[in-house]
């Protein structure tokens, strides 16, 4: 029998916990003789990144920890880290969080890990790759100087640079940054991504090639984002380029020179380099390559000698290549039907079903869970591409006469992407009665170059053009309360929440999470990796100082009219608290209703279960507070 209840209000078994435990966060698999290793941030216990493991034969079992606590693998170069351990053999190195340390560990044997590289230096390292017994790694050292110092270097596997940093080896240096080191199979070439300021990866790199004391630049330049070098073998490497506007897979002669193109069309393989050690592609065997490819949803793709073709699988969004083994392969993502996971694919022909490695799994019934629509509407720019989620509870319906309260969610970056995939923190609202909006604004990835340049020198102005058109476009066709939409973002995505409500009168409440307040702060405090970030998304300093000012939600806030819900981690280094802080102090000037909440041992997202559950109940209490329902089962967030 169903239920009547308004829109907001309807009960649902969906609590903040079990968002909590639905969709792990993975950085990493990797194939580890009969085993299969991956990383997992665990938000019960308080976002360490453990090493977990299963058979490989046996993929369901219940996993066993390689990597114990208090140990947690989790790199900080550029704060987002990535790559933070590599299998050599059956041990483990990795990147320790606490001291940023390089430590290995012989599984099992009853040892404590041991230090690879030195304490006290300043270093911190990323991109950990083995390759012919070797160590690299991307290496960042900090010091007095603002811009700290990067290099690939290659780590002694004994331990003896722990004592003497001489040891380590630079193997290329003289770039502002570094990424995917690639050691060919005999060991004279060394390939890698280089960018310098004002670039960020996905607007300019270089694969440079090292060798024999020399470098040469093999592809990339002003306009051109190259990815992820791989060798097939000592004269033959692979990477992505969006030189034709789309990252395309290319196959590349080192010798001769000769370039093939391998994939056309449409689509990107390839993303932004937000977190190091990202791969999109991996060869399989001999002709063979399987690859990602994106344009709004992802799928796999098999490339051989016969061109290329889909591989069937339930996943369409996130999608990452980990690792291969022969035709066996480590994929991470999600689908339509099941949130994200890892996920053992078999890529041969007549292949077999891709089996749940961890993650991936409703834990109930999927009626509780809305299958997201594409919708593309024009704004002022041009489309605007978003997948709409609408309230799903399979026991009650809403009054006919009532339209449901939607919240509009804008993506970080502002390079990210969504593909509407089914997600626990969705359907937490969704199961409620509270309609989910996810907007790829322009300057989103998964669209093209094109759509990426949409937002430069207009950020502030393009992206909230964009998700007010996407909003209003969706009450215009009845399907949202044009009374009742919410803005929700977090860091760059924060930004866009409050520039909308500070330039625009289509949302009645906003949530930002970490968000960016003041431009002219940001550039001076945040860190090295998006120093200069804003020359290309609002202009160069100081020459477009006054930009920054007029287009900074702080300026503004003789504007706000509508209620805010502020979240904050306090140890934030990218979007520090004193930019949360000044939003709430004009909230309160000018009577505004808002609450500001601080997570201690928070940095820029939010990894703590007991943070992650607040942080929701936080936000379903300040809509029903604001939009009239009642939310029963959580507790009120006292509104100032």
């Amino acid at each position: 029998m169903t239920t009547t209840l308004p829109f907001g209000s309807w009960p649902s078994p969906l609590d903040a916990h079990e968002v909590t435990r639905g969709a792990p966060r993975i950085d990493g698999a990797r194939f580890v003789a009969d085993r299969i290793w991956w990383s997992e941030s665990l938000p019960a216990e308080r976002g360490r990144t453990a090493i977990l493991s299963v058979p490989g034969t046996r993929p369901g079992d219940e996993p066993e920890v390689v990597l114990p606590a208090p140990w947690s693998a989790r790199s900080r170069v550029h704060e987002y880290g990535g790559g933070a351990w590599a299998a050599l053999g059956d041990d483990l190195v990795f990147v320790e969080h606490s001291d940023q340390r390089i430590y290995r560990l012989s599984p099992g044997a009853g040892a404590a890990p041991r230090a690879l590289t030195p304490a006290g230096d300043g270093l911190r390292f990323a991109d950990l790759t083995i390759a012919g017994g070797r160590l690299l790694a991307v290496s960042e050292r900090h010091g007095e100087a603002r811009v700290p110092e990067r290099a690939i270097m290659e780590v002694p596997l004994d331990g003896s640079a722990a004592e003497d940093s001489g040891r380590l080896v630079v193997l290329a240096a003289g770039h502002d940054f570094f990424a995917a080191p690639a050691l060919s199979p005999r060991g004279d070439r060394l390939a890698f991504i280089a960018w310098s300021h004002p670039s960020m990866p996905w607007d300019a790199t270089t694969l440079v090639v090292a060798e024999g004391g020399t470098e040469r630049v093999l592809a990339g330049g002003p306009g051109e984002s190259v990815l992820q070098p791989a060798w097939i073998d000592d004269d033959t490497l692979l990477y992505t380029t969006d030189s034709s506007g789309r990252w395309q897979l290319v196959r590349h002669d080192v010798g001769s020179g000769e370039a093939t193109v391998l994939t056309h069309g449409d689509a990107d393989t390839g993303g932004p380099l937000w977190n190091l050690g990202a791969r999109w592609f991996t060869p399989t065997g001999p002709g063979r390559i399987v690859a990602a490819r994106t344009q709004g949803r992802d799928e796999l793709i098999v490339i051989d000698d016969e061109g290329a073709r889909p591989l069937a699988t339930p996943l369409s969004a996130q999608i990452l290549v980990r690792d291969a083994d022969g035709d066996r392969l480590l994929v991470t993502g999600a689908g339509a039907e099941v949130p994200a996971g890892l996920w053992l694919v078999d890529a041969s022909a007549g292949a077999s079903a891709p089996v749940r490695v961890r993650g991936g799994d409703l834990g109930r019934d999927p009626a509780w869970y809305p299958r997201a629509r594409e919708l593309t509407v024009e704004g002022p720019h041009g489309p605007v591409h978003a997948f709409v989620y609408p309230p799903t509870n399979p026991g009650v319906a809403a009054p006919e006469d009532e339209r449901p309260p939607y919240v509009v969610t804008v993506h970080g970056g502002p390079t990210a992407h969504v593909a509407g995939e089914a997600s626990p923190a969705v359907a937490y609202f969704t199961s409620r009665g509270i309609g989910v909006l996810d907007v790829n604004y322009g300057g989103s990835s998964g669209y093209g170059r094109a759509y990426r340049e949409r937002l430069l020198g207009q950020w502030g102005v393009v992206d909230v053009d964009d998700v007010v058109a996407a909003a209003r476009g969706l009450a215009e066709a009845g399907l949202a309360d044009p009374d009742r939409l919410a803005i929700k973002g977090g860091s760059a995505g924060g930004w866009t929440v409050l520039s909308a409500l500070t330039t625009s009168d289509a949302f009645s409440a906003g949530i930002s999470r970490y968000g960016v307040a003041d431009l002219r702060a940001l550039a001076a405090d945040t860190h090295d990796f998006e120093a200069r970030y804003l020359d290309g998304l609002v202009g160069p300093l100081p020459e477009a100082e006054s930009v920054y000012i007029e287009r900074s939600p702080l300026s503004r806030t003789d504007r706000l009219t509508a209620p805010v819900l502020l979240l904050q981690g306090a140890d934030d280094p990218v979007v520090p608290p004193a930019q949360s802080e000044a939003v709430r102090d004009a909230l309160a000037a000018r009577g505004i209703p808002h609450a500001l909440v601080v997570f201690e041992g928070e940095s820029h997202g939010f990894r703590r279960a007991e943070t992650i559950v607040t942080a929701l109940e936080s936000e379903l209490s300040f809509l029903g507070q604001v939009f009239g329902f009642e939310t029963p089962g959580v507790p009120t967030l006292p509104l100032h």
